[in-house]
């Protein structure tokens, strides 16, 4: 496939290695030819690089099998996550994880990536709900617009909501950046 066509969570076999692109960005800068930027992780050392590529650049696809699975629990050596239709567990190592077990509780499903039966990747939803487990009470007359206050949800993840949320609700969070989104219903 040509470099151009690359997208986060893409594997491809770069300098002989299995990678999953974590990110890509497809740049065409005005008096230069148009270059893909993209962030890999290697599969099995988990070190992230930068590859800059040629648009037209030839670069070898690694299918990845796609399955739906629920993360069960975490512990020294890892994630521990169960394929939804083999009930089958693997565990995933925290570096792979990174930030990710802040927006994981038990029970929530994940796309998880395999390649060659080992989890390589997985994916988070767009969207999680968790409580609020502290948070500041809201003070009376503070009616400025856009104010926020910190508030620490139930999984450890800390975050900033509007002053009208309380202690034990629960609320949305984007897990692409961490805010907030709205009351749960």
């Amino acid at each position: 496939m040509k470099a151009s066509e690359l997208r986060p969570g893409m594997g491809v076999i770069m300098e002989g290695k299995l990678c999953v692109c974590v990110k890509s960005v497809h740049v065409t800068p005005g008096n230069l030819r148009a270059f893909v930027q993209a962030k890999l992780r290697g599969v099995k050392d988990g070190v992230m690089f930068e590859k800059r590529l040629r648009s037209t650049e030839e670069i070898e696809q690694a299918f990845l099998d796609r399955r739906e699975m629920q993360y069960l629990y975490s512990d020294q050596s890892g994630l521990v996550i169960m394929d939804n239709v083999t009930f089958d567990q693997f565990t995933v190592p925290l570096e792979m994880a990174e930030d990710a077990v802040k927006f994981l509780k038990p029970d929530t499903n994940i796309t998880a990536l395999l390649h060659d039966g080992n989890v390589v990747s997985f994916e988070l939803p767009n969207v999680v709900e968790l409580k609020v487990v502290d948070t500041a009470p809201q003070v009376k007359g503070a009616t400025a617009t856009n104010q926020l206050k910190e508030a620490t949800l139930e999984t450890g993840l800390n975050t900033r909501v509007p002053p009208f949320i309380e202690v034990g609700e629960t609320v949305r969070i984007s897990t692409e950046d961490g805010s907030y989104l709205a009351r749960a219903k």
